[in-house]
């Protein structure tokens, strides 16, 4: 069983999610089925077939997200430091094309939000990343075509 890493931050927005999931959503697409059956014939019921298939989708979810909590490894990244990168550091770039200065902290996979900042432990800038320190320049495959980037900054909030 691979242990699935993340940050406390992470892992409580699973579990919030996965409460959600079990408590809130769960009794609401309950209710939805059975309100869709009393209206008769389910095998031209749309709302049935719409509230069944939002539940194997929840369900799904649900199975999905114990799972992963159950083979967390949660880091205490305030815990951390030093200036080689690992998971949980946040990062200062500095694109060495455009001078342009970028801060990403790496994360699990489930926690990856690119626009918040947050990138995936498997993602290729974070591969590239990993290992390094202050000073060093790296060159990222990205979609968009090699880039490179300076490591101006390594921090473990």
């Amino acid at each position: 069983m691979n242990k699935v890493p993340m940050t406390h931050q992470g892992h409580a927005q699973l579990q919030e999610e996965l409460r959600w999931r079990t408590q809130e959503e769960r009794p609401r697409i309950i209710e939805a089925i059975a309100e869709a059956r009393a209206h008769g014939d389910l095998s031209e019921n749309a709302e049935y077939h719409a509230a069944k298939e939002a539940q194997g989708h929840n369900e799904g979810r649900i199975s999905e997200l114990e799972g992963l909590l159950s083979r967390a490894d949660v880091i205490n990244v305030s815990a951390m430091s030093g200036d080689i990168v690992k998971f949980g550091a946040t990062v200062t770039l500095i694109d060495e094309d455009t001078e342009q200065e970028k801060v990403y902290q790496i994360v699990g996979d489930q926690e990856a939000d690119v626009k918040a900042g947050k990138i995936s432990i498997s993602s290729p800038i974070a591969r590239a990343l990993i290992g390094k320190t202050i000073g060093d320049s790296v060159e990222v495959q990205a979609p968009g075509g090699a880039r490179g980037y300076e490591i101006d900054d390594v921090k473990f909030v």
